[in-house]
């Protein structure tokens, strides 16, 4: 597919259509073309919705207890968040999209940058065809991409390409005349990077669309918006400013922290929840190749139900020496909650925060010996973070976390980890043919 023709490099933004819902589509093909919503923790709120659920006027954050007539009027699918599956999916996505371009950039669990070099296609548009073909086929996932000269108008792209139907999926911006036809219909508001402050602030100077500011001279908006108003201003021009990120800035501070399903009285339960959330922070803390200084821990009864007892609390302990160890991170975790934990309350909300990280390869270290072997640990956690990548998370976990765990999140319509987990693996049958 390579040509003589010269072009430009430009961004390839790839975002995934409804994604939670078409992965659940994937495995379970009887919910195509119906309308579908996934459901957040403990099965409270919508936070994914197919086309079909749109249309029907399902807002985002909508109670699910509320909306249960609803659901039941129009026969929607209502499933409980499977992040386990969606997470697998995205990754698999991404190993398919990083053969189109070893530039590339994760924007999110759906969304993708890349910056191509377009000569060595025979358009813009033929890449991206290509690249919505591949992931369809290999992966099952629709996705619509959008090209331009900066990520700003790729992302318009892609908004366009989703809810004009013409288009096919498929957008390349690199034409000025189709760009200034979409600009001038597209409001301020809506445009990728500005918030509800700068909005009105345009407003209130006449700008309503995209166009509007673009007419203004660059000497009106460095006067009147700040730096990130003028890279915007640029961006929609067609002048990049915001280069592809191949290597995200490290997190200040990473968090897990769940809400019960009921609430919890018993402190082994409280415990059990912890220690958990420690495994699941010291995970995402590996991920990343990062390591944390402070554990902080906090826990709260149920805000909502002001005639019970409430009491809230929380505590960080700065470590000897930043550490990815789960076990150092659990302990530490757990001698926090016993401190701060009180009985005689129903808690509904737990969680565990860990922050002031440093890079794995540069860290402070600690002038004593510590209190346990750092390589082993390391070397620990690496077998138990294979295990758990290619048999399934928690198929080996410390005991402190529990067996039962009846804290638990209520997740009544999970559907099976399809990707992950042996023994939910889809199984397909022949019928025997007598002929």
């Amino acid at each position: 597919m390579s040509s003589t023709r010269s072009a430009r490099p430009k961004f390839v933004l790839i975002d995934a259509d409804n994604f939670y819902a078409s992965c659940e589509r994937v495995f379970q093909p009887w919910l195509r073309g119906r309308p579908v919503v996934v459901l957040s923790n403990n099965d409270g709120c919508v936070i994914a919705r197919s086309r079909e659920a749109k249309k029907l006027g399902i807002p985002m954050g909508a109670p699910a207890h509320l909306y249960e007539p609803i659901f039941k009027k129009h026969g929607i699918i209502t499933l409980s968040s499977n992040f386990t599956l969606y997470a697998d999916m995205s990754h698999r996505m991404f190993e398919v999209i990083r053969q189109f371009s070893p530039w590339m950039e994760i924007y999110s669990i759906d969304e993708v940058f890349l910056w191509v070099d377009s000569a060595e296609w025979k358009s813009g548009r033929a890449l991206g065809l290509e690249i919505r073909r591949r992931i369809r086929r290999w992966i099952g996932i629709p996705v619509t991409v959008g090209l331009a000269p900066t990520k700003t108008l790729a992302k318009v792209a892609v908004e366009e390409a989703k809810h004009n139907p013409r288009w096919r999926g498929v957008l390349d911006l690199e034409d000025p005349a189709v760009r200034q036809r979409l600009l001038r219909r597209l409001p301020v508001e809506e445009i990728w990077g500005i918030g509800p402050r700068l909005a009105r602030t345009l407003k209130a100077h006449g700008i309503q669309t995209a166009y509007d500011l673009l007419l203004r001279p660059k000497e009106w908006v460095e006067k009147h918006l700040t730096v990130q108003g003028l890279r915007l201003w640029l961006e929609l021009s067609g002048t990049p400013c915001y280069p592809l990120v191949t290597a995200p800035p490290l997190h200040k501070s990473l968090r897990t922290s769940r809400t019960f399903p009921f609430d919890v009285f018993e402190f082994e339960k409280v415990r059990e929840a912890v220690a958990t959330f420690v495994a699941r922070v010291a995970e995402k803390l590996r991920t990343e190749k990062a390591v944390a200084a402070r554990v902080g821990v906090f826990i709260m009864t149920n805000p909502h139900k002001p005639d019970v007892p409430q009491y809230r609390a929380e505590d960080f302990r700065r470590l000897p020496q930043p550490t990815d160890s789960t076990l150092v991170l659990q302990e530490v975790a757990l001698e926090i909650l016993e401190e701060i934990y009180r009985p005689g309350y129903g808690y509904k909300r737990a969680g565990v925060v860990l922050a002031d990280l440093y890079p794995r390869s540069e860290y402070p270290r600690s002038l004593f010996p510590l209190p346990y072997d750092e390589a082993k640990h390391r070397q620990l956690m690496r077998a138990m973070d294979w295990l758990n990548w290619h048999y399934g998370q928690d198929t080996v976990r410390l005991l402190a976390s529990g067996l039962e765990r009846t804290w638990r999140m209520r997740q009544r319509r999970l559907s099976p980890r399809f990707t992950t987990h042996w023994d939910e693996i889809p199984v397909a049958k022949t019928i025997p043919h007598h002929g």
